[in-house]
């Protein structure tokens, strides 16, 4: 009980930066929906997809590498310092390469001067978010929420000033994550106040030792990226090649809108779960148990709110982008059962994660999106762009199954 308690206080305290996520990232929707022209919802979920493809390797790797070794160490501290500044230089090398891949990649709608802006952008938005993960596990809760408020805020600021200046999608949406780049300076500021950036590596390069610490999981991450993020950017292409705007912009209301509750449930899985775990790996019994009540608690607490978003599916989807979208509200209920089940596995596959087991969590994620890839080229042809949620709701379902009997029956059970 004490751990559910901690996980409650501790979700509360994030509050405030959930809900300017959440706000800013509807606001955004909004006003692309209303002013993007047609398929402009669409173009900007792909162009979102691709800084999570720069993203996945330093958030979804190094930043959970570096609160896995953060948490338990002094702030500002020796050892604090070695591991913050070895996943710092590791950020930077990881932009870096994808921003060569891109210039390599990127075809005529990528020359080098919108890569390289696109790219340093990207750089100061990942080593922003490693510093808000640095403040967040120093307890410096205030400076994170401050942070997050502000990166918000100025990408929708970008974003509505361009469109009100008449600038065309492309360079509006290069607009967006030029904005939230300004925040580093910010996170810079707010960390050497906090004494976080006391005994970085600066003139020594990365320590050895931590790059060896931080790669299991930017393997780990590898998973995500070629098994997750990857796939949905082909998929979208393919979409977008394939099918009218008109239809692909109602499929991805729905999306949108599953995208912008997600923020929340990342939110509180990454800043508040996440740590926890990872303080209670001395303690195997202790962390399991407290994976099981929350995944317990989220399974409860999910279905009621996301019960509550299917009851206004109409209004909301008018509300929140355009009345010409409420046409996607038969698409929703797949969607919401399949962000459900997802959401749910996540919490069993977080106990791969804190404890770096990168072959198993590797396995799980290409099984899943061989599963995916099964089901959609199956379902897709037959019945038109509805079976892409419909492949959502079934693939993750199974991947909740999967994930459940592993965490019971599999052989970490015994740990």
């Amino acid at each position: 009980m004490a751990n559910l308690r901690t996980f409650v206080r501790g979700t509360a305290g994030t509050g405030v930066a959930m809900a300017a996520r959440t706000a800013g990232a509807l606001l955004l929707g909004k006003l692309v929906a209303l002013y993007g022209g047609p398929g402009g919802l669409t173009q900007l979920a792909q162009f979102q997809n691709l800084m999570g493809l720069f993203g996945a390797l330093p958030t979804d790797g190094v930043q959970l590498g570096a609160t896995t070794y953060l948490a338990p160490l002094r702030p500002g501290g020796p050892r604090h310092g070695l591991w913050l500044g070895t996943a710092a230089w590791l950020v930077a090398l990881l932009v870096s390469a994808a921003g060569l891949l891109l210039l390599v990649l990127g075809g005529p709608a990528w020359p080098a001067s919108r890569v390289l802006l696109f790219t340093g952008a990207m750089l100061l938005v990942t080593e922003q978010a490693l510093l808000s993960v640095a403040l967040l596990a120093a307890r410096r809760r205030g400076a994170y929420v401050l942070l997050t408020t502000v990166l918000s805020g100025l990408g929708v600021a970008a974003v509505a000033g361009l469109l009100a200046l008449g600038q065309p999608l492309g360079r509006v949406l290069l607009g967006y994550v030029l904005g939230q780049a300004l925040t580093f300076g910010l996170a810079l500021r707010l960390a050497s106040g906090a004494g976080l950036l006391r005994g970085w590596p600066g003139r020594g390069g990365p320590s050895r030792a931590a790059v060896r610490g931080l790669a299991r999981f930017v393997l780990m991450a590898l998973g995500n990226l070629l098994f997750g993020r990857a796939v949905e950017y082909v998929v979208r292409a393919y979409l977008i090649g394939h099918f009218v705007p008109s239809a692909t912009d109602l499929w991805q209301a729905v999306v949108k809108l599953s995208d912008n509750y997600t923020l929340v449930v990342v939110a509180v899985l990454n800043t508040v779960f996440y740590p926890r775990l990872a303080a209670l790996a001395a303690a195997p019994a202790e962390q399991r148990r407290y994976v099981s009540t929350v995944a317990g608690l989220l399974a409860l607490v999910l279905a009621a709110g996301l019960g509550v978003l299917y009851a206004l599916r109409q209004p909301l989807l008018t509300l929140l982008f355009a009345p010409r979208l409420a046409a996607a509200a038969p698409l929703l209920a797949p969607q919401l059962l399949g962000d459900w089940a997802k959401f749910v596995s996540w919490v069993f596959q977080y106990m791969l994660l804190v404890r770096a087991r990168a072959l198993p969590y590797l396995a799980m994620q290409a099984g899943g999106v061989l599963l995916y890839t099964s089901l959609l080229v199956n379902i897709l042809p037959r019945i038109g762009l509805p079976g892409m949620v419909i492949t959502h709701a079934t693939h993750y379902c199974l991947m909740l199954l999967i994930s459940a009997v592993w965490f019971y029956f599999g052989t970490d059970a015994k740990r």
